[in-house]
């Protein structure tokens, strides 16, 4: 039986005019946890050029980053390093009426620490034994979580990491360990299996979004954001601009003769 052949690339129109409709209800999502005081985290993880920062950026375009926090953490300093695995990220949780969105995760030590050797086998086995633990006493304490694993083909990796390359506001996107990882390809792979065994429980399963085509894996991605977590649409008064006093009106454009403004080049 000849292979089905992948599905057309979602176009621009469409995916806008679906996107600002899931947008919309993001803006509702988030007047409902304010409003309630919801503590709720959301990670990404994935392979490099899977598409969590464009992904994460679609989520929070249109909404506040008080209520949609993101924490990107980088590699941890010597301090860090002497501390409990889970401290430096459980001191970004969120408080009531926040969303944090983790660009990676504590599960940097199932995937990169692992392959790259920063970790033992031990530290892994550890982390992998303890992790369903964590999580279940964060959620207990009242806090949603949900776990987003974005997987993108070996072909399109391939075809993200040459278009970086060829392109000179891409090429910071490509570091040192991106193209180890490229290399690994394999062992990344056996890696993420070993994580989503060990890892994807009942009380917080991983959920994952093939995102070869970046603009179906968005909205695929929202949609299951705004289905994981209840909310209803808050009901709010219509705002009314009230009526400007002209008590001590002054010509309040003449202060400004003589200060140095910004040339209008365009």
């Amino acid at each position: 039986m000849a292979k089905d052949k992948p599905a057309e690339r979602m176009k621009r129109k469409d995916y806008e005019k679906e996107l600002e409709k899931l947008q919309i209800e993001l803006c509702h999502l988030q007047d409902y946890v304010r409003e309630n005081k919801l503590r709720v985290i959301v990670l990404f993880e994935g392979r490099d050029a899977a598409g969590k920062g464009g992904t994460i950026k679609a989520i929070t375009e249109k909404v506040s980053p008080r209520v949609f926090r993101v924490v990107a953490l980088p590699a941890p300093s010597d301090r860090e390093k002497t501390q409990l695995f889970f401290q430096r990220y459980m001191e970004k949780f969120p408080a009531g009426g926040e969303i944090v969105i983790f660009d990676r995760s504590w599960y940097n030590r199932a995937g990169v620490e692992y392959v790259m050797g920063f970790c033992t086998p031990k530290e892994h086995d550890r982390f992998l034994t303890l992790c369903p633990q964590m999580e279940k006493y964060v959620i207990d304490g009242g806090i949603m979580l949900v776990k987003i694993w974005l997987e993108v083909g070996m072909d399109e990796q391939d075809r993200r990491f040459r278009a970086r390359i060829d392109d000179p506001v891409r090429q910071w996107k490509l570091s040192p360990m991106d193209l180890e990882s490229y290399r690994r390809w394999y062992e990344y792979s056996r890696a993420r299996d070993l994580m989503l065994k060990r890892t994807s429980t009942k009380h917080a399963p991983w959920y994952i979004i093939r995102s070869d085509d970046k603009r179906r894996a968005r909205l695929n991605c929202i949609a299951h954001l705004l289905k994981a977590i209840p909310y209803k649409r808050i009901k709010k008064d219509k705002v009314k601009l009230p009526p400007r006093s002209d008590k001590g009106r002054y010509n309040d454009q003449a202060g400004l003769r003589g200060m140095k403004f910004v040339a209008e080049r365009y």
